[in-house]
Formats: C-alpha cells, sequence, structure tokens
C-alpha cells in the first residue's frame, strides 16, 4: 500500500482565479498534494535554508523574480510557497502581486502562529483556507482498518507503515525542534516536552490546567500558552460545551484533543490499544472526532461541533451538530446496554426538539430502540458521514 493509490477527499481549485492558504500539521501530506495537483508550478520551499535566507534578508527579492519569470511568459501558477509562516515578510509582497499583478499563489504551512501573534499580513481575505487532516477512514477505504488507525494514528507515513514507532517518535521529536525550537515558540523546550507527555493523558478529556501545571512544574498561565501552541500548529484542538437553554447547570469548559492519536499513543507511553480497554475506547472517541472533522474541513459545512454534559458529570454526550441537530455517542463495544444510551436519554429530557440521536459502535448490524436512537456501526457512521446523510 502506498500514499499514491489514496486518494485525497481534499479538492483544491484548479481555475487559478483565487489565491488561497493550506494548512496541516507536519508529514499530513500537503506537499505532496500540492505538488500532484500543481505539476507544472512555481515552487517555493522555504525549509530550503538558502531560499530561506535569501527572503528573510530581502523579501522582495521573490517579488523581483516573479515579475522576471512572468514578462518572460515562463511564470506558471499558482506560485506555491510552502512552509510560508517561516518568513511572514513574504506576505506582504504576496499581497502586492495579487493586487497589482492578478497573480495566483497558494500559501502552505503548519503553523499561523507566527503569522497571527507577529501581525503578519494575512491577506485581509482576499485568501481562501483549506486544511488538509490525517487519512479518513473514508479516504482509506478498502485499506480501512480500525485497529490499525487506533494504533498508528492517521499521518499517512506512519499508517501505512507496519512498524511505525520509531516514525511517531522522530515525528514529535522534528515538531519540537523544527517547529517549536527552531521558530522560538517558547524558550524552555524540557518543559514544553514533559506538557506534551502529560497533555496526552488529557485527549478526549476536560483539561484541568491547575493539574495539568502542577505536574508540569510550570504556572497555569505557562500551561494555556502551551495548549494554544498546540492549537496554533494544528497538534491538537478543543471541543466547545454546548451551553444554549440549558434546563439543568451543564459544564462549560472544552474538551481536548489531540489531532493524531498515534502521537497520543507515544506521548502517554501506551504500547498497544486492545479492543475492550478503555484507552481502546479514548482512541475510538478521538477517531470519531477526527472523522467529523475531516468531513467538516473537506465538504465546507458550517457545522458547529460541541458535547454535552451535566455539571454533576452523570451524563454526557460525545458530539453535538449545530443547534442540536444531532447527537452523537461513541462507543467502542459490540454490546450496547442500557447505561451506554444514558447520555443521550438525558440529553432528550434538556432538549426534546433534537432532531436526531445515533450512537457509533462496534455492532455488527445498524438497529434503532424503541426510544428512536439509532445505533450504528462503523461502517455505516463512515459511509453515512461522507454521503452526508447521517
Amino acid at each position: 500500500m502506498s500514499k499514491l493509490e489514496i486518494q485525497r477527499s481534499l479538492k483544491l481549485p484548479k481555475d487559478n482565479q483565487r489565491s488561497f492558504f493550506l494548512w496541516g500539521t507536519r508529514k499530513i501530506g500537503k506537499s505532496f498534494l500540492l505538488r500532484k495537483t500543481y505539476p507544472k508550478s512555481e515552487y517555493i520551499n522555504l525549509l530550503n535554508s538558502k531560499l530561506y535566507l535569501k527572503y528573510l534578508k530581502q523579501p522582495w527579492l521573490l517579488r523581483e523574480e516573479l515579475l522576471s519569470l512572468k514578462s518572460s511568459s515562463k511564470l506558471i501558477e499558482p506560485i506555491i510557497i510552502d512552509e510560508v509562516q517561516r518568513v511572514p515578510l513574504l506576505l506582504d509582497e504576496v499581497h502586492l502581486l495579487i493586487e497589482e499583478h492578478d497573480m495566483c499563489f497558494v500559501l502552505c504551512g503548519s503553523s499561523a502562529r507566527k503569522l497571527k501573534h507577529g501581525q503578519a499580513n494575512l491577506l485581509g481575505g482576499r485568501a481562501l483556507r483549506y486544511e488538509l487532516c490525517g487519512f479518513s477512514a473514508y479516504e482509506l477505504a478498502k485499506n480501512f482498518n480500525l485497529d490499525r488507525i487506533l494504533n498508528h494514528g492517521y499521518i499517512p507515513d506512519h499508517y501505512l507503515e507496519e512498524e511505525p514507532q520509531w516514525l511517531i517518535e522522530s515525528y514529535v521529536n522534528d515538531y519540537l525542534e523544527q517547529e517549536i525550537a527552531a521558530e522560538a515558540l517558547v524558550r524552555n523546550i524540557p518543559s514544553f516536552a514533559n506538557f506534551l507527555e502529560v497533555a496526552s493523558l488529557s485527549d478526549t478529556e476536560l483539561v484541568n490546567f491547575a493539574n495539568i501545571a502542577r505536574d508540569c512544574g510550570v504556572t497555569a498561565p505557562t500551561v494555556k500558552e502551551y495548549f494554544q501552541i498546540l492549537e496554533d500548529t494544528l497538534l491538537a484542538k478543543f471541543l466547545p460545551a454546548y451551553r444554549k437553554k440549558p434546563k439543568r447547570r451543564v459544564i462549560q469548559a472544552s474538551k481536548f484533543y489531540y489531532s493524531d492519536v498515534g502521537v497520543v499513543n507515544y506521548l502517554s507511553k501506551r504500547k498497544q490499544v486492545l479492543k475492550g480497554s478503555e484507552l481502546f475506547g479514548k482512541a475510538f472517541e478521538n477517531w470519531v472526532f477526527h472523522e467529523l472533522d475531516a468531513y467538516r474541513a473537506y465538504s465546507k459545512k458550517t457545522w458547529e461541533l460541541s458535547y454535552w454534559r451535566l455539571a454533576s458529570g452523570s451524563a454526557e454526550v460525545d458530539f453535538i451538530i449545530n443547534d442540536m441537530e444531532l447527537a452523537i455517542e461513541a462507543k467502542a463495544s459490540s454490546n450496547i446496554y442500557n447505561d451506554h444510551l444514558k447520555g443521550l436519554r438525558e440529553l432528550i429530557k434538556d432538549h426534546p426538539n433534537i432532531k436526531k440521536r445515533i450512537l457509533v459502535s462496534l455492532v455488527d448490524k445498524d438497529r434503532i430502540t424503541d426510544d428512536g436512537i439509532e445505533i450504528i456501526s462503523v461502517a455505516s457512521f463512515v459511509d453515512r458521514l461522507w454521503a452526508s446523510k447521517l
């Protein structure tokens, strides 16, 4: 099995009429996708140290070089600038070339942190935003294996590798060296590396900043900043709580999800995630979130994703879509009991107008309970999600 065989679901524009940003974590396949989609385009990779230093010192050279290529009819658009966050000043040149010379750009990167926090020119809405996620079950199709993806993760090279542990270790180290240290996002790298491990234990959970700060030996504000770095570098996301019109008091804090379950397994020192274990259940929930998030990104759905939990902790639903349009619970079990349905049944007491309730599980055959809860298999979830029929 190779990356060439996997058709990615993200559809990039091919008309060269509108510039766009393409974001995604390291090794997610951005460069591969861009080269495949635009094989003849002018390609500038700022991981090339010679190019990086040249444009860092004299960013206007980009404008002069591209105008020269255009005047000689040798410029093939869109112009791709990879790892654009490394030289934020290039965005001023890009903006000028779009405005005055009608050029089309693809601006690719793994982190918008330096751009956002450095007051960089984000082109004032003149560029669309796309995000490439890790492999989805839909993309893998017949090559999808639930046990494999919950152990290897969603990053293409890791999923395809038979023994991915060394690749994942290298990935985390590269992230620390190239994303964090090289870009000077934090001063204390060992402290941040320790934080990554501690934070992995909070995957799919509410985050207690004070407890994590104590475990890491840093302040709570520092931990909050570390979590923001994970978000800005796309290594993690927060899922907000659903707070509208509660009849009973509900949790207000957000839940935390690493963007790749293989990274979670490595950081939390899980050797193998086995079916039937608590860790398998947590990994399964991470995967369901990943599928929902990838579908939202690729389909350009204006989905609002959240979760619902009573303040007492007695009932919870993993995912709420839009304003109670759909509720989804993830249970990594083939035997579904009343306890597994408790959250969905409590939810309807507070929100009787909810349109649909679904439990995604390991059952072989789909069924519907007497009170209207759909219990569906992994295969049904994937098929219905990507066909927009959930």
